[in-house]
């Protein structure tokens, strides 16, 4: 009896509770979901820091200024492969024109090779869709470097009740073509114009506290 009391009270205050509440209103017919009222678009999902790089705006050039070459800023985040070896594929095609990393990513059988490519082709693409760059093949990589992603440890099972710690490694890639010819390579130091340049930086210091 108390069952069958309690049962029926809380029926009545479900139906109090959906009267008050007029799901009617944000619930439109023949569906389970409640209509959005956000704005989902691609155009307010978060930009980072290397993506707002295209977003500067220089001032007028004056005449007889030599024109300002086109830069493209562009990355892809969460990739699921180590930096390390991202690093290697970074520094292979950095200095190279577009065509010819596009070239050495091709016969690359890694992994990390495909992914750049995409992004290459991307930003490509961007380039002359949003940059105003006439011809695509006229453009070289300025800059290519990877970052840290997210690491996520799991566990893994092994037999008879132990176990091993797993790491899911991810990373980022950013790369900035500039339009024109790659410059000139640059040539090889000798070690010692390294040490002298780096005793040049120790002395350039700015020591704090002191006479």
């Amino acid at each position: 009896m108390a069952a069958r009391w309690a049962l029926s009270a809380g029926a009545a205050w479900a139906r109090g509770l959906l009267s008050w509440a007029q799901p009617e209103r944000w619930l439109p017919s023949g569906s389970l979901f409640p209509l959005s009222c956000l704005h989902t678009s691609t155009s307010l999902q978060r930009i980072g820091k290397w993506e707002k790089k295209n977003r500067i705006v220089y001032p007028p050039q004056l005449p007889g200024e030599p024109r300002r070459p086109a830069e493209i800023y562009h990355c892809r985040r969460e990739i699921k492969y180590s930096k390390d070896k991202m690093w290697y594929l970074a520094k292979l095609i950095k200095g190279m024109s577009i065509d010819q990393a596009l070239a050495q990513l091709e016969f690359s059988d890694k992994k990390g090779a495909k992914v750049i490519k995409e992004v290459l082709l991307e930003a490509q693409e961007m380039a002359v869709r949003k940059h105003n760059v006439e011809f695509k093949s006229n453009l070289h990589i300025a800059e290519s470097q990877t970052g840290r992603g997210r690491y996520v440890k799991r566990l893994r099972c092994h037999g008879k009740g132990m176990f091993g710690m797993m790491k899911i490694s991810r990373c980022h890639y950013f790369v900035k073509l500039v339009e024109g010819p790659p410059p000139p390579p640059e040539p090889p130091r000798t070690g010692f114009e390294q040490a002298k340049e780096y005793v040049q930086q120790l002395r350039n210091r700015t020591l704090v506290h002191t006479l």
